[in-house]
């Protein structure tokens, strides 16, 4: 069943914890850092722990991101309630380790979801299955690094049930006391046996409470949407996708990782998602007292300028034309093609395929400049075919190119 998911295109995800006050990648560095991740750090349990003593953001951090991703416009958010850490953003009633707990003594979850609810953004949370805090995990201690969770120990049957009894009722908190959730990410599910975790009821928990939300695919036994990391497929998955990108290679504030990508970088990455039907989950790092990087927002505010003019051609648009046809991404809405042009045009671009003697429009999006084009086809079917199929070239000149990528937008007539 088709849902708004399936042409969002493009959405925020921040991660964002205990880790965010030093710079700290999230969770990672307490159990001595991961080669996934290059630019992480490696400190002690009681190191990384002790940030629970002076996490105090301000108030004012999820309005100001509710901000940045409407002019970006991206369709929903995903926040982390609880990383692998265990320290829950939300009124947990099942834990004091919580940031109502901590100095700042609020419910981030609910001002997260408040401010993007305002904003117009629909609402995801993401919730480790793990938790490297929680004793009947059992916790996480120095004992165990370096870190290979094919030899953790495992929790004594008592203590994976209470331990399910904590991730149930959490599970329950967040899709209970914040109204509608539209989404619920997983992760952490690599650290035991599938069956373990109880999918199939906990799947059944989430169904009762909210009906209309969608489950991504790191529960055990399949979701409503997969969810490759840090790549683009090479073909697009059979199942309704989402990637999820870094800005640089970090998913938490660490000013020790400068490998950003850069804006143009961005917005081809964007292009490419969408014209193979999938949504980008962008991730951003706040620092520790809630404020986005100047480095996250420089990029960012390039993004959503380009964004600005050609938003049309991203958000509710399906994938366009085949690779045969036209070579880069493409999208379609209706009778509307864009064409995303990621490498500089030599002049002229061309599409092939396409219904010539139905050709309307062809405009450059970001201006609305009308473009010059010709079309031609076989001489049989120019002759003898009362719509014949062919060649559209398109002359694109210099003062249209834009700086990051240009769209152009074809408008073809409906059949007679």
């Amino acid at each position: 069943m088709a849902t708004w998911f399936d042409t969002a295109r493009f959405g925020m995800f921040i991660h964002w914890g205990l880790s965010s006050i030093p710079g700290w990648e999230l969770s990672w560095p307490l159990v001595g850092g991961t080669v996934a991740l290059p630019h992480g750090q490696s400190v002690t349990i009681d190191a990384y722990y002790a940030n629970a003593a002076t996490f105090n953001p301000q108030r004012d951090a999820a309005p100001t991101w509710a901000r940045v991703a409407k002019r970006l416009g991206m369709q929903y958010a995903v926040l982390t309630t609880k990383h692998h850490d265990g320290f829950a953003l939300f009124d947990t009633k099942l834990s004091d380790f919580s940031a109502v707990h901590a100095p700042c003594g609020r419910d981030l979850v609910r001002e997260y979801v408040e401010a993007f609810r305002a904003a117009g953004l629909r609402i995801g949370v993401y919730f480790s299955l793990s938790d490297w805090h929680h004793p009947d995990y059992p916790a996480f201690t120095e004992a165990y690094k370096p870190y290979n969770f094919m030899k953790l120990p495992q929790p004594t049957p008592a203590q994976w049930s209470r331990y399910l009894a904590l991730l149930f009722g959490q599970v329950r908190e967040l899709l209970t006391n914040y109204g509608r959730i539209d989404v619920i990410w997983f992760d952490g599910q690599w650290e035991r046996q599938p069956e373990m975790w109880k999918p199939a009821e906990l799947r059944a928990l989430i169904r009762s409470l909210q009906p209309g939300i969608l489950i991504n695919d790191r529960l055990p036994g399949g979701g409503d949407f997969d969810t490759p990391e840090q790549f683009i497929p090479p073909q697009p998955p059979a199942l309704t996708w989402e990637t999820c990108m870094t800005l640089n290679e970090s998913w938490g504030y660490n000013p020790s990782d400068t490998h950003y990508k850069s804006a143009r970088q961005l917005i081809h990455t964007l292009c490419e998602v969408a014209g193979k039907g999938g949504n980008l989950l962008l991730n951003i790092g706040p620092m520790g007292d809630g404020n986005i990087a100047p480095e996250q927002l420089e990029r960012l505010d390039i993004v959503a300028d380009w964004m600005a003019r050609h938003a049309e051609s991203i958000v509710g648009t399906t994938p366009g034309l085949e690779p045969w046809q036209f070579y880069g991404p493409s999208t379609r809405r209706g009778n509307r093609i864009y064409l995303h042009l990621l490498l500089k045009p030599y002049d002229s671009v061309a599409v092939r395929g396409v219904p010539i003697k139905r050709i309307g429009a062809v405009q450059a999006l970001g201006s609305g400049a009308a473009l010059p084009f010709t079309t031609r086809s076989s001489l049989i079917d120019a002759m003898f075919n009362a719509d014949p199929s062919g060649e559209l070239t398109i002359t694109v000149p210099e003062a249209v190119v834009d700086a990051y990528a240009t769209v152009i937008a074809v408008d073809i007539n409906p059949a007679s």
